[in-house]
């Protein structure tokens, strides 16, 4: 059994698909061939998957995704058999990752076909992009462990089976929603799977009542750790390279080495700061934060370590430094490469002995602090170039932890849309419906310079800018993001047609070869609005996109008007 040849110019074409699709709107209704369809928001379903998971347990909701995605193929074999009656053996099976792609469900790369239809033999090696269910954990921040595809799946076995007349068995052997690099399954005959019945248990009903109970129980249980979680966690993620973040700050958190945190402006280091002092036994004890680079530098000692009255012009009372206010807590000192020099070795002092001067004083003060520093900048370059202190930078390296930047984990960032969106609301006293399928498609794809604080930003513009109850679409978070017509679209016919940026450019040439003027060209247009509308003047203005009085003008100067 040889694999198949699937070059493109042995794939059927979708012409006998798309002409099945037709949109009726005067009836409410949308159809593919005789089946009725929906066009259903992705939101809508995901947030129906994330409720079944979180009442029902994942190997039931698994199982229900399962059996719908089958009952779905089943339709669409049905279908195919009709369109491709004497379709051989690739045109049968292609009918259904193109339906699948019609859909909007997934695009389908085959990597190796193997199909002999007299003798039931088949094996299939297929990859999916962009798989919606994958982009509807990731919108709903669904973390698995094991494949998500489930609606794909189902539609795969059942569709395969029912061409080929013999129970065929898909398994997804890596999936993008579980962290791998690609959604890819392989098939083959029910009986070459060892494990066989135990998936096929998947497509039995099964009545909940019973363990709903339990069920109930687990997820209470399984809600009460996330928040005793939540209380430890002070930050928003979930992915592996977040989660290894984390992991470091609770090795350190209960010590009192001093930690330096590295990464990018916007990444939460102070975030990470305030974790790791709730997770440490200082939590009782105070938070104080300070930017050096935010203080001019002939004041950062005195913001650090204290001043006394008469110090210097303009002190005129003794007061307390950032050291001291953190005495018995934790001292975050964000952007520390800013430092002085002297502020450098005043803090080199404080770190190794203990005890401080506040400046203007001669009294030696003893404080008990324990320091967090960060910077964006590689501290072992300024070392080289003479600009901080080797025997500092060595003090404050005792435990490093880099913070991944926002493009380094993609997949927070559903999470961290979500935890903007409720503080914005509450913040401006209004609620968005959320982020568009494409806004949200566009943030997934963008490299974040600004990281965190850059997306907080933008949430809050589109809060601002969406009216209550309405989606924040992309041109509320990037105004100059364009959208390009690409696709399918609605013929005049009321089936699909292919649509491409070009065609517009395209048709302006042919017009032009055959020398017809602007005048014939609006006549035309007009004469085609009335006719559509019924000689209805205000629709037919509609149509051409201008005003009653502005078509009628345009009529009358034509010698066209007439008693409406």
């Amino acid at each position: 059994m040889k694999p198949i040849d699937t070059a493109p110019a042995l794939i059927p074409a979708f012409k006998d698909l798309t002409g099945q699709i037709r949109f009726v709107e005067k009836e409410g209704k949308i159809w593919l061939g005789q089946q009725r369809m929906l066009l259903l928001q992705l939101s809508a379903l995901s947030a129906v998957r994330r409720e079944m998971i979180e009442s029902i347990g994942v190997e039931r909701a698994k199982g229900f995704f399962l059996r719908l995605g089958y009952k779905s193929g089943l339709r669409d074999a049905e279908l195919a058999r009709k369109l491709r009656p004497d379709a051989s053996a690739l045109e049968m099976f292609y009918a259904g990752p193109q339906l699948h792609s019609l859909k909007g469900m997934a695009k389908v790369r085959p990597l190796e076909i193997r199909i002999d239809q007299e003798s039931g033999a088949f094996y299939a090696d297929l990859e999916w992009e962009n798989s919606f269910e994958v982009e509807s954990c990731r919108a709903e921040g669904l973390h698995s462990d094991q494949p998500v595809c489930w609606t794909l799946l189902g539609y795969a076995i059942s569709f395969t089976s029912f061409f080929l007349g013999r129970q065929i068995l898909f398994k997804e052997v890596s999936c993008r929603g579980r962290g791998d690099a690609q959604c890819r399954i392989v098939g083959k005959p029910v009986g070459e799977w060892e494990d066989a019945e135990d998936f096929l248990r998947y497509f039995r009903n099964d009545p909940i009542i019973d363990e709903l109970q339990l069920l109930q129980e687990q997820v209470a249980n399984m809600r009460q750790r996330l928040q005793e979680q939540a209380g430890l966690f002070y930050g928003v993620g979930r992915s592996g390279v977040y989660r290894k973040t984390c992991s470091l700050i609770d090795k350190v958190a209960l010590g009192n080495a001093s930690v330096l945190l590295l990464g990018e402006t916007g990444v939460g280091k102070e975030v990470i700061a305030r974790s790791l002092h709730l997770r440490s036994e200082r939590a009782g004890g105070p938070f104080v934060a300070l930017n050096c680079a935010a203080i001019p530098p002939d004041l950062i000692e005195a913001e650090l370590f204290g001043v006394e009255k008469g110090a210097y012009t303009g002190a005129q009372q003794s007061r307390m430094g950032r050291f001291e206010r953190a005495n018995g807590g934790t001292l975050f000192l964000d952007e520390v490469v800013e430092l002085t020099p002297r502020a450098q070795a005043s803090l080199l002092r404080v770190l190794q002995e203990r005890e401080l001067e506040r400046v203007g004083d001669s009294q030696t003060r003893q404080v008990d602090v324990r320091v967090v520093a960060a910077t964006h900048e590689d501290l072992l370059k300024a070392v080289g170039e003479g600009r901080f202190r080797a025997d500092l930078y060595y003090r404050l390296n005792v435990y490093p932890v880099h913070i991944p930047a926002l493009r380094e984990r993609r997949e927070d960032i559903p999470l961290l849309i979500e935890h903007f969106l409720e503080k914005m609301h509450a913040s401006y006293r209004k609620k968005t419906l959320g982020l568009s399928d494409q806004a949200l498609e566009t943030c997934l794809g963008y490299d974040w310079p600004g990281n965190i604080r850059e997306l907080e930003n933008l949430i809050e513009r589109g809060v601002i800018i969406t009216e209550p109850n309405r989606s924040i679409e992309v041109e509320a978070l990037f105004p100059h993001f364009q959208v390009e017509p690409q696709g399918i679209g609605l013929a005049s016919d009321g089936c699909l047609a292919e649509r491409s940026a070009g065609v517009e450019d395209d048709c302006i040439e042919r017009l032009l070869d055959q020398g017809i003027g602007l005048d014939s060209i609006e006549d035309a247009l007009i004469h085609g609005a009335l006719r559509r509308s019924g000689q209805n003047v205000s629709e037919a203005a509609r149509l051409l996109g201008m005003t009653r009085p502005a078509l009628a003008y345009r009529l009358k100067r034509r010698g066209d008007a007439r008693d409406r």
